[in-house]
């Protein structure tokens, strides 16, 4: 291995340990996949983790000067195929392998920098965050996945974007308290938080669950070697829904909703046998 495949071996291992730090549940899941996923997929889940820091966490900071510098040493990276910065070196190696689309990262950004500068979502707007914080994730996954097959591609686009949008907006039930009280954002256009009650809850539910129901049709479609990996997301994703919907409206805006570590990995193990055995 010389010096240049040293760096990127290492680049990519960062995405790896980023993952491990900040989601079990996506290490689980990642897991499942093959192995030949593992990296590209840790990588992706790397870029978007650091720049969810930018406009949640540092707080003591400039968060759009963050943001707008790490927008720029992104596409920077991209073109020139390298940064020192190893979350993107790791980042721009998969972009330039999988042929990620540009416009799918500029619409994150988008998506990121809307975080900085309101907090209610009109409709129109809160389609477009959804669109650039999620469903643009599942594009870059399944860019992935696909291996340059563009008619594979543009068939499950439309499920791999329910997906992302399903995910996303069970986070946003999960996280309502702490993102109103913490951030002071509400992402349901239409809902107050001080208002938000059983009618409401409901409305939201019904919505997540057409998602999910459009995303399943193309799981099945997937690559033999991402289909149990997404599977496993998707089911996981769907029994933590199903937690949340067996909650009040009451318990959801005063309790901020954790599943423990230990539940979670019984949860991805119980799911991940149940799909090898075809229970799930």
């Amino acid at each position: 291995m010389d010096a240049k495949e040293l760096f990127d071996q290492t680049s990519l291992e960062c995405g790896k340990l980023v993952t491990q730090r900040y989601s079990t549940s996506f290490t689980l899941g990642i897991q499942t996949l093959d192995k030949k996923f593992h990296a590209p997929i840790y990588a992706i889940y790397g870029f978007v983790r650091f720049a969810d820091e930018i406009v949640d966490t540092f707080h003591a900071h400039d968060k759009a000067k963050l943001l707008a510098e790490f927008r720029h040493e992104t596409y920077r990276s991209i073109e020139s195929g390298l940064s020192l910065n190893p979350v993107l070196h790791g980042f721009q190696l998969m972009v330039n392998k999988y042929d990620i689309d540009l416009d799918l990262i500029e619409a994150f950004f988008k998506s990121m920098a809307m975080d900085l500068d309101f907090s209610k979502y009109n409709d129109s707007r809160y389609q477009e965050y959804i669109y650039g914080s999620a469903e643009v994730v599942g594009l870059m996954c399944l860019k992935v996945f696909v291996e340059g097959d563009i008619t594979m591609y543009n068939r499950l686009k439309r499920p791999a974007q329910m997906l992302g949008s399903a995910f996303q907006k069970v986070n946003f039930l999960r996280d309502i308290k702490s993102d109103f009280e913490e951030r002071g954002r509400v992402y349901f256009p239409g809902v107050s938080f001080e208002m938000f009650d059983k009618f409401a809850k409901g409305q939201i539910e019904e919505n997540i669950q057409k998602d999910f129901d459009e995303a399943l049709l193309g799981i099945s479609q997937l690559p033999d070697g991402a289909k149990l990996g997404v599977k496993v997301a998707y089911l996981y994703y769907q029994k933590l829904f199903d937690k949340i919907k067996g909650l009040s409206a009451t318990t959801i805006t005063h309790e901020r909703i954790r599943i423990p570590n230990s539940q979670k990995f019984s949860l991805l193990i119980g799911t991940y046998f149940g799909s090898k055995l075809g229970l799930s």
